[in-house]
């Protein structure tokens, strides 16, 4: 069975490059949607939930950011004119799943790096989203350059 809505779960680094070309080569031979997300994790998370300031001004920085790079992505990539882009804030395995099932996603594309050893994979976005997903996952096989 094609799919039908196609959700690209990018980091906005060139290295999200061939997620994209894979995406897209999906979404045209299926006739598919192609929905974006990206999502920014809250900074409080990196330090563990115990900040001794407050960080609100930098997250709303690194969210601009964010947002700046989201819309040179799309520029550049002229197909993704007609995607849904979305920018949220988050843990990424959780808002990615919860996206997927709101927008009714059959498939999830992310990138890995193909780490070895369970402590690598523990640590990787591509193996978080792939357990418990809604949906099948295609985790597009990232190169170090």
């Amino acid at each position: 069975m094609p799919y039908s809505h196609i959700l690209v779960a990018v980091d906005l680094t060139e290295e999200c490059d061939p997620v994209i070309h894979r995406a897209r080569e999906l979404s045209a031979s299926n006739g598919a949607k192609l929905s974006l997300v990206h999502i920014v994790e809250p900074m409080a998370m990196a330090f563990g939930g115990d900040v001794p300031m407050d960080l609100s001004q930098l997250q709303q920085q690194q969210f601009d950011q964010a947002k700046e790079r989201l819309e040179r992505l799309k520029t550049k990539y002229a197909e993704l004119e007609g995607a849904n882009c979305h920018l949220t804030y988050g843990q990424p395995r959780q808002e990615i799943h919860h996206f997927a099932k709101e927008n009714h996603c059959d498939l999830i594309v992310v990138g890995s790096h193909g780490r070895h050893g369970l402590a690598l994979l523990l640590g990787s976005t591509a193996n978080d989203v792939l357990h418990g997903a809604p949906c099948d996952v295609l985790a597009v096989h990232l190169v170090k350059r």
